[in-house]
């Protein structure tokens, strides 16, 4: 299986999926293409939320690119009335899954659950490659929601995220190695292949670190992208251990 890792740095304009678009194109060779969270529509939406958010109609052409590759992309979305921060999961030419965030953070620099509506659920879902598991960033900083993943048959976890740096050291980044540190333990703890895709780029003061990766199911990093930088690389899921993280699920 093959997983494209799009590290972008999405600006606040509905001319995200134009880019998206091309970028899908230029990666369409993987099984799999996974943007960062909120990819479609920025992060400090704030005020601009109401008007920017897209309605599922409006994503059609993303419907049809995934008719060459599965696509999973965050986007702040129209659903029932209300606006979610989503991820989205395309194949095969329609929409197949939609994930509403479900913690929005709501302290120091985020202020996400003044503008979003929250999710209540996280449920695997069949793709073409395997049950999946779609969560946004402080989602999977509960231990509940670890949990819950752990009870599923789900395959492979992704992790859309909207990171900013904060807490520089010597040593690099600490919410670099927190993020390490915690997804690995999903990957552990539900015996899942996580794919952690992260923005980079600047918003309003806010700076996106990127250091998006993949973790297999023993916990080791398989892949993992440059910091600050825009990038763009498929990455070769180990079948195997998909099945091996399986096996432990049942009988351990």
């Amino acid at each position: 299986m093959k997983v494209a890792l799009i590290q972008s740095a999405p600006k606040l304009s509905r001319s995200n999926l134009t880019d998206v678009l091309a970028l899908v194109e230029a990666n369409k060779c993987a099984d799999v293409i996974v943007f960062p969270e909120l990819a479609l529509s920025g992060y400090l939406l704030q005020d601009k939320l109401f008007e920017d958010a897209w309605k599922i109609e409006e994503l059609r052409d993303l419907e049809k690119a995934s008719e060459q590759c599965d696509i999973v992309i965050g986007a702040a979305l129209w659903d029932e009335g209300r606006v979610f921060n989503s991820a989205l999961y395309f194949s095969e030419g329609k929409l197949l899954h939609i994930h509403h965030k479900n913690h929005l953070p709501t302290y120091g620099m985020f202020e996400e659950g003044r503008y979003f509506n929250a999710g209540n659920e996280i449920v695997s879902f069949q793709t073409p490659h395997g049950n999946a598991i779609m969560v946004v960033c402080e989602d999977l900083w509960r231990a509940e929601t670890i949990g819950v993943i752990a009870k599923t048959d789900a395959e492979i976890i992704y992790v859309l995220a909207a990171s900013p740096a904060r807490d520089f050291t010597d040593e690099g980044i600490m919410i670099e190695s927190q993020w390490d540190a915690l997804l690995k333990s999903a990957a552990l703890l539900s015996h899942n292949y996580v794919v952690f895709v992260n923005r980079i780029g600047f918003e309003d003061g806010l700076g996106f670190w990127g250091g998006s990766r993949v973790i297999s199911p023993m916990g080791k990093t398989e892949y993992r992208l440059s910091l600050f930088d825009k990038e763009e690389r498929i990455c070769s899921l180990d079948e195997s251990l998909k099945k091996l993280g399986r096996y432990l699920v049942k009988y351990t």
